[in-house]
């Protein structure tokens, strides 16, 4: 992301891997009842293969869908970029921000995760969230020092 003249990034992350936990020991069970079934009706060395294979592409698909998400917060912005291939970006200005709202249900404050909501002047995009954050309060704090600092600035 090309920065404007004087914007400094305050707050740049990605959905954690907690926040996928969920995600990954759904596809481990799955993976491992698939090579059950497998080695029911060829044999143990197959069934090892296939759920070696599945337990790795799970794995391989949480990554890959983590890090081709990108959260950023600056002196000026708001930026999400999601994709690999092809690419969603949203970005509102950082001085459209009214609300920031943050999320946890008790699996979330299990695993240490949640969701930082935004709610910005004048559109009805409602999706603005920064969803699976390490530490919600720590966005939040970055948005209050961006808005700060923007309210100094000319």
């Amino acid at each position: 992301m090309d920065l404007h003249p004087g914007e400094e990034v305050v707050f740049e992350g990605h959905p954690s891997w907690r926040a996928l936990l969920s995600f990954y020991i759904g596809g481990v069970v799955a993976a491992v009842v698939v090579a059950v079934i497998v080695g029911l009706i060829t044999g143990v060395g197959v069934a090892i293969v296939v759920g070696a294979v599945l337990v790795g592409l799970v794995l391989l698909y949480g990554f890959v869908k983590r890090m081709s998400t990108t959260y950023l917060v600056t002196t000026q912005r708001l930026y999400i970029r999601r994709g690999i291939l092809s690419k969603r970006m949203q970005q509102t200005r950082i001085d459209r921000v009214q609300n920031v709202n943050t999320d946890q249900s008790l699996r979330d404050r299990i695993l240490r995760v949640g969701t930082v909501d935004f709610d910005t002047a004048g559109t009805d995009d409602s999706e603005f969230r920064f969803v699976g954050i390490a530490s919600p309060a720590t966005v939040v704090a970055a948005v209050d020092r961006a808005q700060r600092e923007a309210a100094i600035s000319p």
